[in-house]
């Protein structure tokens, strides 16, 4: 079966930068699209950016003209890259994608571990 990898997270400070990545292993025929969530505590799970498979891409307000989502199909990866962090971006930040395991498989949505990004000083 198909799972998801996430790395990147950790303790910034205002300001400052990280960035994501998510890696699909396992069984899989193909990977459409792929997106990045995030959930704080007492805050419901929002969706903070996506990339279709051919590069399309949206963003949630808050993060526009801040995070940056990219993909590598070759690698099976998707990153979230993370500039001017502020402490309202504290959460953490969970993989999604939506991936066909095989051929005769029907395509299913995945989710990752999650990592925890904090911002603070």
């Amino acid at each position: 079966q198909a799972q998801l990898e996430e790395s990147g997270g950790g303790l910034v400070q205002p300001g400052g930068s990280l960035r994501l990545s998510c890696a699909a292993s396992g069984t899989i025929f193909s990977i459409d699209t792929m997106a990045w969530y995030r959930q704080a505590p007492g805050k419901r799970r929002e969706l903070v950016a996506s990339i279709t498979s051919i590069g399309n891409t949206d963003y949630a307000d808050s993060v526009k003209g801040r995070f940056t989502i990219s993909r590598d199909n070759a690698k099976k990866t998707v990153y979230l890259q993370m500039n001017d962090l502020k402490p309202e971006d504290t959460a953490v930040y969970v993989c999604n994608a939506e991936i066909t395991p095989g051929y005769t498989v029907r395509r299913s949505i995945f989710w990752g571990q999650g990592t925890q990004v904090t911002v603070s000083s």
